[in-house]
């Protein structure tokens, strides 16, 4: 695949903007690190100070990671919905994943409490969160997948997903309802979203199932420039459509699935990043697309982090609400302008 001059150059800015801005995430916090300590660090030196040292690896580096695992995986979710649906305002969301992790999660949470302290001690630790978010996402792309053999296009599966996200989300308000102060604080907590909490055994697990999502993507990147111009003609190019729409759900699962277990809902990132990667690059071409929306994605959310820290301050925001503030924009825009940069 041929690409012309200038989108070279905006992948080599890209590139080493993600580069500067990863240590730039590093170095900035309630302490500064300065640059240097931080390349002492990754090449295998000691930095100056124990403390910084400790901060480095057991804290900043992993969220950092995670913020660039987060920002891929869901990007490239929403490049594939859009895509697929042929519709600007698709997410990664679009199949009510994310409300199948809450919901998952919500029963952990908010319904433990009906169970043995020896059960609900279990469900309640970092790792049965986990399994609950992922059987919850999991269960309704299960549902969605049923649905969908009955289904001729995509546009229906779209409102079906829809209609699952609503009536998961009214299983979580009536057990929101019935729980204790305690409780509806700590799934609050996990709603908002969070990229620092995840050790080293758990980023690697996410990022051998974004590794997947991603993998599963790439190779479909044909298919991809085929469904811009619907259904029929993909099957005039040759194009199993019926196997790609599979590959492109299952793909967007493991992402968004995955991703939410591990961070939390991460709200805007996966629908506003693919807009913003077609309008600097200008093209419809998936194979730049589906690179020029990966290193958005990681850049956007690396910016993100940083000004959810509150560099200087004892100050962290939550993630989500810095994504909603910077993505919510773009949906507007995008509702103003009534058209598609598809």
């Amino acid at each position: 695949m041929k690409i012309n001059q200038k989108h070279t150059l905006l992948f080599v800015l890209l590139t080493l903007s993600l580069l500067f801005l990863l240590v730039l995430n590093i170095s900035l916090g309630q302490v500064f690190i300065p640059f240097k300590e931080i390349f002492k660090s990754l090449t295998g030196s000691q930095a100056s100070k124990e403390t910084w040292e400790y901060i480095i690896f057991n804290y900043r580096l992993p969220k950092a990671i995670t913020a660039i695992l987060v920002g891929m995986g869901l990007s490239i979710s929403g490049l594939l919905m859009q895509t697929l649906f042929r519709n600007p305002l698709a997410g990664p969301y679009v199949l009510g994943l994310s409300s199948g992790s809450s919901l998952g999660v919500a029963f952990v949470i908010l319904g433990t409490s009906y169970l043995p302290n020896i059960i609900s001690n279990y469900f309640l630790s970092p790792y049965g969160i986990m399994l609950a978010s992922c059987f919850g996402s999991l269960l309704v792309l299960f549902l969605v997948l049923l649905v969908s053999k009955r289904l001729r296009d995509t546009a229906t599966i779209l409102i079906v997903g829809l209609m699952f996200s609503s009536f998961a989300g009214a299983i979580v308000s009536v057990l929101t309802y019935f729980s204790s102060a305690e409780q509806l604080q700590k799934f609050t907590f996990w709603s908002m979203g969070s990229l620092g909490n995840l050790s080293w055994s758990q980023i690697l697990i996410l990022f051998t199932a974004v590794i997947i999502g991603l993998f599963l993507s790439v190779f479909n990147v044909k298919s991809l420039d085929a469904l811009l111009l619907g259904e029929n003609y993909a099957r005039s190019m040759g194009i199993n459509f019926k196997k790609a729409k599979f590959i492109i759900i299952i793909a967007t699962s493991i992402l968004a699935g995955s991703i939410t277990a591990f961070a939390g809902p991460i709200a805007f990132i996966g629908l506003a990043v693919p807009h913003i990667a077609k309008m600097i690059f200008y093209t419809s071409n998936h194979w730049i697309l589906f690179w020029s929306t990966l290193l958005f994605g990681a850049i956007i959310m690396l910016i993100c982090d940083i000004v959810s820290q509150m560099p200087g301050t004892n100050i962290t925001l939550p993630i989500n609400a810095i994504t909603s503030i910077i993505g919510a924009p773009v949906v507007i825009w995008l509702l103003v302008r009534k058209r598609s940069f598809n």
